[in-house]
């Protein structure tokens, strides 16, 4: 059995159910199939996911036996829990035709681990996810999409109000969000310790709520830690890099806990890439990709 967070005891254990929208597999999309966030059972298959806007991962099949329906005890619904370990995951609902198996598995994110298949430079079939801030989400998405090992990265924000997760809102700076980047990635290709050193050459860690010439507290440095393991290791390498002194002035970067992810307007995504003769993108973004491809060569895409 794996050790559980409080929150995740609280859902799994205790029934609990997540914010809508705030779960990381809301609207993740790799290949691969989800298990059991406490004891690892496959449950269900990338196949079997589809988008409602419900707030919630939506799944309109499991994997056989996988999954035990029981009556929830508000007397309405039907609650879905792990077969094999009994964990809670969420409910279930039919009857609302929203595919052909006219099937809703309305599951919690913290319910569940998601392992990639992998094809192409994800072999491994393992993939987690890195939620990374260090000024504007374009320059990152662009300078993590060229790496080895990496599957996707999308724009979004972290960190503040999850009714005020949009563009113009969080522009406001007094939403508490940063302007971050998810990325999904290959541990055995490239470890996290590898995209905090891109991370962190990537952006000037010692500006306060500022990168050059965006200001405000969405622009700050701030890593959000998914689980222990990558607490531990920004730590060290915060500290690391604290001591070494590459920098005149001590960092500011933020290590906090993952809370949520809110996926940024759709025209954001591969901003760089769709525009690259725009003002912004040729003059800050560019640069800054050709710096990190200078300095990871062997971490390039081919």
């Amino acid at each position: 059995m794996r050790k559980l967070t409080d929150f995740e005891r609280y859902v799994i254990e205790e029934k609990g159910t997540e914010r809508p929208f705030s779960g990381e597999y809301h609207q993740f999309d790799e290949p691969g199939v989800y298990h059991c966030r406490k004891c690892d059972a496959p449950l269900y298959l990338s196949e079997h996911k589809f988008q409602t806007h419900c707030g919630w991962p939506a799944f309109d099949d499991e994997i056989p036996g996988a999954v035990t329906r029981h009556p929830d005890a508000d007397g309405r619904r039907t609650e879905i829990v792990c077969a094999a370990c009994g964990g809670h995951l969420g409910h279930v609902f039919e009857g609302e035709y929203l595919t052909e198996k006219n099937l809703r598995h309305c599951v919690n994110s913290a319910s569940m681990v998601f392992r990639g298949k992998g094809n192409g430079e994800n072999q491994t079939g393992h993939i987690e996810l890195a939620t990374l801030g260090g000024g504007c989400f374009w320059c990152i998405e662009a300078i993590f999409a060229v790496l080895q090992g990496v599957a996707g990265v999308k724009s979004g924000y972290a960190g503040g109000d999850p009714a005020r997760a949009d563009y113009r809102s969080v522009c406001s700076g007094d939403t508490g969000h940063a302007e971050v980047v998810q990325v999904s990635f290959d541990p055995e290709i490239i470890s996290y310790r590898e995209l905090l050193q891109v991370f962190f050459t990537s952006h000037d860690p010692t500006t306060l709520n500022r990168q050059g010439n965006d200001k405000g507290t969405q622009y700050r440095s701030v890593i959000f830690a998914h689980n222990a393991l990558q607490q531990e290791v920004a730590a060290e390498v915060i500290g690391r890099l604290d001591a070494s002194g590459l920098w005149s002035s001590p960092l500011v970067t933020e290590l906090v806990p993952y809370t949520g992810f809110y996926p940024a307007e759709e025209y954001h995504n591969d901003y760089f890439a769709r525009n690259p003769d725009q003002g912004y993108c040729r003059v800050v973004v560019a640069p800054k990709v050709d710096k990190v491809k200078g300095l990871f060569a062997d971490k390039l895409k081919s």
